[in-house]
């Protein structure tokens, strides 16, 4: 089964960190022929230069000023060749047959239309003492859905996912504040696909000295809130999950740092 890759980088990003992960793709057990990247706004030049390195590998997609994750990933996915589109954070890293793994289930259940899989947190290398926590979730599309009514059923920089039946369901929308992937989930479980979640882990996600620092603020409490009660009203949730799940998050993201970084590491699975 062929894929298409989907990437993008901005200026922000670390050049190391970038070609760590483009090999991460190239080195996969199963090669994608379409590797889509798309470079929001201008970028300096060390990154300029990991994209010259590896250019006869990339097709390369530039917006005149930044637009944001969102319209980024959706420009991308419009250009995407194949049905299939793997999704992949310009500093994370793919181990080597997450995609062949991706790829036969979706061979094998060709009725699924996302899929994910455990992601394992690093700092600095991803072994030894490098290596955090895991990200566990739920597997089967019954367990997905009721999980979904409380929080995000999967881990996106491991998704894999059908381009059409992504785009039928509105595509990527920055109508929450990091809610974006949450969301589109939610609208294809409203619109009937399926996914599933592999258990083991196919990625290895970057954590950075500012990680959980980039998880709170008051912005990110309002749009908690204001995303789960969306969900109330669209009768995907209800008042209890609002309580027991929304508004602790929310509190959460009010925490002091060094708080909230505690309590992360509580709710992810050794």
């Amino acid at each position: 089964m062929s894929y298409s890759v989907l990437m993008t980088v901005y200026k922000k990003e670390d050049p190391l960190f970038f070609d760590q992960a483009i090999q991460s793709i190239l080195k996969q057990t199963v090669v994608s022929d379409d590797f889509v990247l798309v470079c929001d706004g201008e970028l300096t030049n060390a990154l300029n230069n990991v994209i010259k390195k590896h250019i006869d590998k990339l097709r390369v997609f530039r917006t005149k000023k930044k637009v944001g994750l969102c319209e980024a990933l959706n420009t991308g996915l419009k250009e995407c060749r194949h049905e299939l589109v793997a999704r992949m954070d310009s500093d994370d890293i793919s181990i080597p047959d997450r995609c062949e793994r991706e790829l036969k289930v979706f061979e094998e259940n060709p009725d699924l239309s996302v899929i994910s899989g455990t992601v394992q947190e690093f700092f600095g290398e991803p072994k030894g003492d490098g290596l955090l926590k895991k990200r566990v979730l739920p597997e089967t599309q019954k367990e997905l859905v009721a999980f979904s009514r409380r929080r995000n059923p999967f881990n996106h920089p491991a998704v894999m996912f059908k381009k059409s039946d992504v785009i039928a369901s509105g595509g990527y929308k920055d109508d929450y504040f990091r809610f974006e992937d949450y969301d589109l989930w939610i609208r294809m479980f409203q619109n009937g696909y399926k996914g599933y979640n592999i258990q083991d882990v196919i990625l290895y996600m970057r954590v950075s000295s500012d990680f959980y620092k980039r998880r709170g603020g008051k912005k990110f409490a309002k749009d908690t809130l204001r995303f789960h009660r969306n969900l109330i009203n669209t009768g995907w949730s209800t008042n209890r999950n609002y309580i027991t799940s929304a508004v602790p998050h929310a509190m959460v993201c009010l925490m002091p740092n060094s708080m909230r970084k505690a309590v992360y590491k509580i709710l992810r699975k050794s």
